[in-house]
């Protein structure tokens, strides 16, 4: 079966289907698959069945092995893949669901992710969708005047934020000397393929805006984050059996949806793709 690739939405989304990531890809596939990803934002590979293992070999069609920050949901066989699961605890008891919340993956870096893959490992009987936001598209219809106002802003970026609703898993003493304790990402950037501008915000990790107050700098994050996450904005993806899906952290933000019953397992793997510097 040779491969096809189907839009989901308008504006995000596209999924590949007849194709084996188990194996060697040719070039001409190689290709084909990166250009759908990097015009689509979005790329659903339907019907994967793949170890940690060839996960890791997989997602380098797409590009080089991100070192994730919080290595406590390392795999112990295969570091550089992490689970994404339900069934963790924060030490209060409280349950922990994984992306909860509009985000966009390690943010706080000084070269964050181009891209964040899951493989679908178990999935419950309905629910858990993961709803993605064209931060492209959403500054495209932004008012000339905000977009003039955003212009050479500076977001500064941290782990967790003093001011997020959201609360991370903490990182380990380890981790901590590894992972920045704050980075200047423009509010503003501009993918480094496409060529297109794209609204740069993070909710959990964006403490404030270089050279503006908190009284200013966080109603216009808020301005922002409102405007973006329109639903004309967002494509939201049914997870099937098997999926690979892989998305770009460059001009997206993401969440996932705990709206399903808890009884059941939500297990997925989760690799990171090194980027580059925003700008």
């Amino acid at each position: 079966m040779a491969l096809s690739i189907h839009k989901l939405s308008d504006h995000t989304g596209a999924e590949a289907v007849g194709v084996d990531l188990s194996r060697p890809i040719d070039s001409d596939t190689r290709a084909r698959l990166n250009q759908a990803f990097v015009e689509n934002s979005v790329l659903a590979v339907r019907g994967q069945s793949l170890t940690p293992p060839q996960v890791l070999e997989a997602v380098q069609v797409f590009g080089e092995v991100f070192e994730q920050h919080n290595t406590r949901f390392a795999l112990p066989d295969c570091p550089l893949i992490h689970y994404i699961s339900n069934q963790d605890k924060f030490p209060d008891g409280k349950r922990y669901i994984p992306g909860e919340g509009w985000h966009t993956d390690h943010s706080n870096d000084v070269r964050p992710p181009k891209a964040t893959v899951l493989h679908a490992v178990q999935l419950p009987d309905r629910g858990g969708d993961t709803q993605y936001a064209n931060m492209a598209a959403a500054y495209e219809a932004l008012p000339a005047a905000m977009r003039n106002r955003l212009d050479g802003l500076m977001g500064i970026h941290v782990y967790q934020n003093s001011h997020s609703t959201r609360k991370l898993m903490s990182l380990s003493e380890e981790n901590k000397e590894r992972v920045p304790n704050a980075v200047l990402h423009p509010i503003v950037r501009t993918h480094p393929e496409s060529g297109r501008k794209a609204i740069y915000v993070n909710p959990i990790r964006i403490e404030g805006i270089v050279g503006l107050d908190h009284k200013e700098a966080l109603p216009l994050l808020d301005e922002l984050l409102e405007h973006a996450t329109q639903e004309r904005f967002q494509y939201r993806h049914k997870w099937l059996p098997g999926d690979l899906v892989i998305w770009d952290n460059r001009c997206l933000l993401h969440k996932a949806n705990g709206d399903y019953d808890m009884g059941q397992m939500r297990y997925l793997y989760r690799v990171m793709l090194k980027g580059s510097v925003p700008v």
